[in-house]
């Protein structure tokens, strides 16, 4: 007799609020490289696509979602001259600051570390029209897709009409059956190991219908799992 797993309909995945993930992300905060870095994100094409969306930002920069992001940046003349690392989470934020004193960065590039809820403060801390860059990678998939739709219209509202904004996201992907595992499992992944990541969100429709912004380019890694943007208002 064989017994075949019954995998019942997927529920609507749960995402984090933004105490809970401040809370998780403390915990996670001093392995979070070896969690979302190393060997796997690398052979699955992850380091590449971020250095290579990263290496376009410039001049005045807000990252959301301190990561794994700094030593993609390009710092100084025709880089990145001043940046602000907005997160959720004090002990993400202690962890880029610590790794930035490691680094060897101009003194003279402004640095600044920002606890903010990207969902509904970016607006109403910096202004309307402030950044030349805005980038954040593999965060939107936290904030759900409310959240996430709102993050994006908090970008769109801070980035300068010359700016814009790169992203690089977990995505549903274009394999059909990979795709339809993703939408089964979404939820119990985002509860049981995901960090409360909701990994099968259609990010390229969110910013097509988001106010204010325009999606110039989408690329696509391993089958769609994830993809990079750059948009414009």
């Amino acid at each position: 007799i064989i017994t075949v797993p019954i995998i019942a309909p997927n529920k609507a995945a749960n995402a984090l609020t933004p105490d809970q993930a401040s809370q998780s992300y403390d915990t996670y905060a001093e392995t979070y490289d070896k969690l979302d870095g190393g060997s796997i994100a690398t052979s699955l094409g992850i380091d590449e696509a971020r250095t290579k969306l990263l290496g376009m930002a410039k001049g005045d920069v807000l990252d959301v979602g301190t990561g794994l992001n700094l030593a993609s940046y390009r710092f100084g003349e025709g880089g990145v001259t001043s940046l602000i690392l907005v997160d959720i989470s004090d002990g993400m934020l202690s962890q880029a600051e610590a790794r930035i004193q490691q680094m060897n960065i101009d003194k003279a590039i402004p640095i600044q570390f920002v606890k903010a809820d990207a969902t509904s403060e970016l607006v109403k801390i910096f202004g309307e029209n402030k950044f030349d860059s805005v980038v954040d990678t593999f965060s939107l998939c936290v904030m759900g897709n409310d959240g996430a739709k709102k993050c994006i219209e908090e970008m769109a509202g801070v980035i300068k009409p010359s700016g814009k904004i790169l992203l690089v996201e977990n995505t549903r992907s274009s394999n059909p059956l990979l795709g339809s595992y993703q939408d089964l499992t979404a939820s119990s992944a985002a509860d049981l190991g995901g960090k409360g990541c909701v990994y099968n969100q259609n990010v390229g429709e969110m910013i097509n219908k988001s106010r204010g912004m325009r999606l110039e380019k989408e690329e696509s890694f391993a089958a769609g799992l994830f993809r990079s943007f750059v948009c414009t208002k």
